[in-house]
């Protein structure tokens, strides 16, 4: 199975490294957390407006992998 996580970027200058969501101060590390926090995905969409729906979609398969 071969995933392309396009959405997902990793730059060492930024964030330290971790993966983030389209070249921003996201991780994916946060996003995974807030989709706990707001199991509402409208509640997270408001609370995170930056976000779309495949961004959360790839953050939470790119944990899964």
């Amino acid at each position: 199975m071969n995933v392309q996580f396009d959405r997902i970027t990793i730059n060492p200058a930024q964030m330290n490294g971790q993966p983030c969501i389209r070249g921003m101060r996201l991780t994916v590390r946060r996003v995974l957390e807030a989709a706990a926090l707001y199991p509402d995905r409208a509640e997270l969409k408001r609370e995170y407006p930056e976000l779309e729906d495949d961004d959360i979609r790839q953050a939470l398969e790119f944990a899964a992998h």
